[in-house]
């Protein structure tokens, strides 16, 4: 018998992306025999519209509800809803771009590995030139820390890893996702996993590719809730955060003992040491990746500064939410 498959896409507003999406992987569930749960969170762009129509002309396309928007949600409800009898889950971005066997090579590696979780590389990759300069860091250290699904493509087990297939018992048995992160969910999810002795799984076999925030603003506002997330993990589950993890923190306050270089300059060294790396690294990761990523190297200042938003914004979250912490009642 074979393993039997449900893909699951969360929108919110993906008309100019969940049509396309659609068509690639009705042919990976026919292939499958496996059911398309697209859980919208309530878009007003046409993505209902579009969804609703391709479901009345094909079976395996479901169309339900999302009414808490977010993605953890989505899976949630969507497992909870139609996992019955179900071995695997898929998880698809719609705003996401996918191989494709893509769906079909995941079931492959978990049929063969015997694992909890598939994880897979993501690429990042972007048009306009700040966009590209964002996926050019976030394609290498400057921007990732060396996350292995980041700027690796080798096999093997990893704490963490971009969410693509997971078995559904080992799903239920830890109790999906925590729905009260809305950011860093995946990770959070990936440490009870582990808990409970089960292996995630980086392959090699396929991947994915990501479009990253196109605005400054939007990928400080992304990283922002990064970094509160990766708070809200550490003090729930008590975990001590890996040097990489702990590199970003210093940001916050290296930005504000700049403030009293009123009173002498050194107080701007650190800052300076600070932007001259990031400047530094990012024109030698866009020398390393042109014309990989696309970033013409008159533009490679960009990446540096990209990264100095990443930074920043993750750090500024992180302590954000510990400044808070006291005041959250129930709440980690």
């Amino acid at each position: 018998m074979s393993a039997q498959t449900i893909i699951i896409v969360p929108t919110l507003n993906e008309a100019r992306h969940i049509g396309p999406l659609l068509d690639t992987l009705l042919v990976e569930a026919e292939a499958l025999d496996a059911r398309i749960i697209v859980a919208d969170g309530g878009s007003t762009d046409g993505t209902r519209g579009i969804v609703a129509r391709r479901a009345e002309a094909e079976p395996r396309v479901v169309l339900m509800d999302n009414p808490q928007r977010i993605q953890s949600a989505a899976i949630n409800l969507a497992v909870g809803q139609f996992g019955a009898g179900i071995d695997y889950l898929i998880r698809i971005d719609a705003h996401g771009a996918y191989p494709a066997d893509y769906c079909r090579q995941l079931v492959a590696e978990a049929e063969e590995r015997q694992v909890g979780s598939v994880v897979v590389p993501m690429t990042t990759v972007g048009h306009a030139a700040f966009q590209r300069a964002v996926a050019t860091a976030q394609n290498s250290a400057i921007g990732t820390g060396g996350s292995a699904h980041r700027t690796g493509k080798s096999s093997g087990p990893v704490d963490h890893g971009h969410h693509a297939l997971m078995r559904v018992d080992a799903f239920r048995e830890v109790g999906g996702y925590d729905q009260s992160f809305r950011f860093n969910e995946d990770a959070e999810l990936d440490h009870r996993l582990r808990q409970a002795g089960h292996t995630i799984w980086l392959t090699s076999r396929t991947g994915m590719t990501y479009y990253p925030r196109s605005t400054a603003r939007g990928l400080f506002r992304q990283y922002f809730g990064y970094g509160g997330g990766r708070a809200r993990n550490i003090f729930k589950h008590r975990m001590r955060p890996r040097l990489r993890q702990m590199a970003p923190l210093a940001i916050l306050p290296v930005v504000l003992l700049a403030a009293l270089s009123i009173l002498h300059w050194g107080f701007l060294v650190p800052l300076a040491l600070w932007g001259i790396g990031c400047l530094a690294l990012g024109i030698h990761a866009a020398r390393k990746h042109y014309p990989e990523y696309g970033m013409p190297m008159l533009l490679s200042p960009l990446v540096g500064v990209a990264a100095m938003i990443m930074h920043f914004a993750w750090s500024s979250g992180f302590w954000a939410h510990v400044a808070q912490r006291p005041f959250r009642r129930g709440t980690v």
